[in-house]
């Protein structure tokens, strides 16, 4: 057989197959297509455009669909069969072919098409933890303040006695980064970096996600906070608010599907190992007016020491009622224990249908959203979490 006969065949298989496109799926592409044709009846060169549009969109989407389905069956099948090698050659021939592949890149410099360079925004950072960044010599790629912040004290742990207003709803915890590692054992100097992707779902598998989260607004509760210093944790709006939903039925399923098939070029972009996937924590975050969340890591207390990977999905209802909600990696330093703000960080805008990678150790922060609104349906969305090792 010729490549392009292995190639239609390969193609014939994956069209029938549920799991790539639902029968629905293939009549509403066929709808499509006879519209189209219809609509540029006498004119080949807008007709041939159009079908090139939507032959582009169905063949992102099959792609997705038909890597995360093999994805899983192939790697079963070397690890049964022991007849491939696991070395190098094995992963720079899977980096090749993995979709998507060409979009894997760190923010600066872009890498590709599909991948958004986030801004680095001169601004002081905000909330507890950041200090005035200090003068220091010109680093490439880097931007230093114009208009620092006078320093403010370090607090050594978050405040334990202060009031805290009522819970709307049940609360969830998040955890500071003040309990750490000998300081021998922890890097000076942490730059941001991060692997952004765009389009990650589906578009049906969005629109589902979407309409899930909408549906269970009553089953969001209030962030918590753990300081390191207390037991358990304690709402403190001083220091983040937001509610979250816990319960994401078959999403997580499919949001952990597609970072597996991705995995291994991300850990390669950010310098990170490969590891065995351990444990996997998940959660929606819903943002409304005023919501925020100060400087902080992912992995700053014994009890989530484990978390080696971040990940936030962004979603919303369309059209976008809000604003805000940036996510802040900072350049960071460790000063008496502590990590501290350099002043400079990658900015990342929230964007429909985006996802973005970077080490639970980075300290970051969400600027504050404003939904003049203030409907739970115009929020700020992430499917965000972490992957455990």
């Amino acid at each position: 057989m010729t490549p392009k006969q292995i190639l239609d065949s390969f193609s014939e298989t994956l069209m029938q197959d549920a799991r790539i496109l639902s029968p629905q799926e293939r009549a509403l592409v066929a709808t499509l297509l006879q519209h189209a044709k219809a609509a540029t009846a006498g004119n080949p060169e807008t007709q041939e455009a159009v079908n090139a549009v939507i032959a582009s969109a169905v063949g992102e989407t099959v792609a997705q669909r038909a890597f995360a389905v093999l994805g899983g069956s192939i790697v079963e099948r070397i690890l049964e069969g022991g007849t491939l090698p696991l070395g190098d050659s094995s992963r720079e021939r899977t980096a090749d072919t993995l979709a998507g592949s060409e979009n894997l890149g760190q923010p600066q410099p872009p890498s590709g098409p599909g991948v958004k360079a986030p801004r680095t925004e001169p601004q002081p950072p905000s909330g507890p933890g950041v200090r005035a960044p200090h003068k220091e010599p010109h680093r490439p790629q880097r931007d230093t303040p114009v208009a620092p912040s006078p320093k403010q004290p370090q607090p050594p742990s978050l405040p334990m006695e202060q009031p805290q207003p009522p819970s709307p709803h049940g609360v969830r915890t998040t955890v500071l980064s003040e309990t750490k590692p000998s300081v021998g054992e922890r890097a000076l100097v942490l730059p941001a970096q991060c692997v952004v992707l765009d389009e990650f779902l589906a578009p049906q598998e969005l629109g589902e996600l979407t309409r899930y989260t909408l549906e269970h607004e009553a089953d969001f509760s209030a962030s918590e906070v753990i300081s390191p210093t207390a037991d358990g944790g304690i709402v403190n709006y001083e220091h983040r608010r937001s509610l979250v939903l816990m319960d994401l039925a078959h999403h997580q399923d499919l949001i952990l599907a597609r970072i597996k098939s991705v995995l291994p070029q991300v850990l390669e972009k950010l310098g990170m190992e490969e590891f065995s996937i351990a444990g996997v924590e998940a959660q929606v975050t819903a943002s409304n007016e005023g919501d925020f969340f100060h400087f902080h890591s992912d992995n700053g207390s014994d009890r989530v020491a484990s978390r080696y990977l971040t990940f936030v999905y962004f979603f919303h209802r369309e059209p976008r009622q809000f604003e805000g909600g940036e996510l802040r990696i900072h350049d960071a330093r460790l000063e008496e224990g502590s990590y501290v703000s350099e002043g400079s960080y990658q900015t990342i805008v929230p964007q429909q249908n985006q996802i973005v990678f970077f080490p639970c150790e980075l300290m970051h922060e969400i600027t504050p959203v404003n939904c003049a609104s203030q409907l739970f349906a115009d929020s700020r969305f992430t499917l965000n979490g972490w992957l455990r090792r």
